[in-house]
């Protein structure tokens, strides 16, 4: 039965051997080991469908938006990546929550209501047109009212998804390994998240750009940026210093870290960052770690931590930063 299992993501097989009367502490190799931690996905082996889940986070995150009170820098937005796959967490609507949660182990969209059962939506290749109906249907049936504006955002050439049949596409063992993926950096990013005292946002996953990010910030507010839109008035309104990572897009076609730092202060490009195999982009004002650099280094989570700590850094001592109030010391935290 543990050989069966064993072709499993790591949650996923925990969770299978358990409905299968395994016990936990008799489990070989539950957990995967740095080949399975850091799995290879290049973005040409899963476009299709990294393009077609992005449209579903999408109308996802519409709905969160829609129905969950306004926090600044839109942090009332984003979906977390939770044990399961992808979650809004819980949004309240009038005397009860409910949750929507991408289930990327059981590959379904679950509904989950504080009051009532649980709905689900199946995950397979599907259009988005499909989909979003069935999405919006099952909400109606629980009595859960939510109107969107149905049209994607941060893409080129968006399709409204009530008549997206383009994106259909669902390679289940793909979106497993993205979720793999997305688990292991989450983790890291929250330990990086803590040592840091000063306003952080949370580890959050942005469903218009399809990234996983994580923001500090120095306490100034930032000039604004001219002709910029509402939404990128709030969203940076504050100095900031962001790492993130996402499954590969335009001028970056594969899986990649990124660093940045706004306003960008004088020679924050220049930086001699950590690792070596880091590099500035400047179409994006972006330094880049790939994902294929990481995941075959001989310590890819201690590569990964040099580039937030050392483009973070950068940023914040070019930026002129209160570093000493804003930092956990190295001896740990200030409060027990």
């Amino acid at each position: 039965m543990l050989r069966a299992l064993k072709h499993l993501p790591a949650g996923c097989r925990i969770a299978a051997s358990l409905r299968a009367g395994v016990g936990v502490f008799d489990m070989v190799n539950a957990y995967p080991d740095t080949s399975e931690t850091w799995p290879a996905l290049p973005l040409a082996s899963w476009a299709e469908t990294a393009a077609t889940l992005h449209m579903w986070t999408q109308i996802v995150g519409k709905i969160r938006l829609a129905l969950t009170p306004r926090l600044n820098h839109w942090w009332q937005v984003p979906l977390y990546v939770s044990a399961r796959g992808l979650t809004t967490s819980a949004i309240p609507y009038r005397e009860r929550m409910f949750e929507i949660e991408f289930d990327l182990c059981a590959h379904h969209v679950a509904v989950r209501q504080s009051h009532g059962p649980t709905q689900y939506v199946p995950l397979y290749p599907r259009s988005v047109a499909d989909f979003y109906r069935e999405l919006m249907a099952v909400l109606r049936t629980i009595s859960i009212d939510v109107q969107i504006w149905p049209q994607p955002v941060e893409v080129p050439d968006p399709i409204r998804f009530p008549e997206d049949t383009v994106h259909a596409a669902y390679d289940a063992a793909a979106v497993q390994t993205f979720h793999r993926i997305l688990q292991r950096v989450d983790g890291i990013f929250k330990a990086f998240r803590g040592g840091f005292v000063g306003k952080a946002s949370p580890v959050h996953f942005f469903w218009g750009s399809f990234d996983l990010a994580v923001t500090r910030f120095s306490g100034r507010r930032a000039p604004e940026r001219p002709g910029a839109d509402v939404i990128t008035r709030e969203a940076y309104s504050h100095e900031c210093s962001s790492v993130g990572f996402w499954p590969g897009s335009d001028p970056v076609w594969d899986p990649a870290f990124f660093a940045y730092t706004f306003p960008e202060p004088p020679g924050y490009a220049q930086q001699p960052v950590r690792p070596g195999p880091a590099f500035y982009q400047p179409n994006l004002g972006q330094f880049i770690l790939m994902y294929d650099a990481v995941r075959s280094a001989a310590a890819p989570e201690r590569m990964l931590q040099d580039f937030l700590q050392s483009t973070y850094e950068a940023g914040a001592t070019l930026g002129h930063w209160d570093r000493t109030a804003l930092e956990v010391p190295p001896e740990g935290p200030r409060d027990a």
